[in-house]
């Protein structure tokens, strides 16, 4: 996966509005996100303040908000953003963004929290329309795009349900 996936969570910008499916406009836009990082070499574990310095926020807390809201990922995958975020939090050049950093990282984890809820209560006649979306939206990507779209939906990097995920595999074919 890489620190990139980490990053790209941690400091996403979603791209213009293309789709008609907000959920979907947020999972392209998460994709492209992962698939635009450059790949970095892991960060090596910090030790966790009480707080990060200049807030009150506790590195516990945001390691909780990982595993709330991030629940698609493995517990290892969970494990390298909180390190990638403690890491980038702990910097101290990043002492004045701290808190807006915070701010970000809690808003954008619960837009992906309410992505998941939302894709998972769809019925599955609104998955087919949903999978619909998707295969005209692959129709707009760089055949490359699409590949490295397909790998992510592959390994489960995307907040998208097990039966959701393979529909939308199988837009590919």
């Amino acid at each position: 996966m890489g620190r990139a996936f980490l990053l790209a969570v941690l400091l996403a910008v979603a791209l213009p509005a293309r789709a008609a499916d907000p959920a979907l406009t947020f999972l392209m836009g998460m994709a492209q996100e992962i698939l635009n990082q450059p790949k970095q070499a892991a960060a090596p574990a910090a030790a966790l303040p009480e707080v990060y310095p200049g807030t009150t926020v506790r590195p516990a807390l945001m390691k909780r908000l990982i595993d709330d809201c991030f629940l698609y990922l493995s517990p290892p995958q969970r494990a390298e953003i909180f390190d990638a975020l403690n890491a980038e939090l702990l910097k101290p050049a990043n002492f004045a963004m701290r808190a807006p950093m915070i701010e970000y990282f809690v808003h954008r984890a619960l837009q992906v929290r309410a992505a998941q809820v939302r894709l998972s209560q769809l019925s599955p006649r609104e998955q087919e329309f949903f999978a619909d979306e998707f295969r005209q939206e692959l129709k707009t990507l760089p055949e490359e795009q699409a590949t490295e779209l397909r790998g992510l939906l592959e390994r489960g990097l995307l907040p998208v349900p097990t039966d959701l995920n393979q529909r939308l595999l199988a837009a590919f074919n």
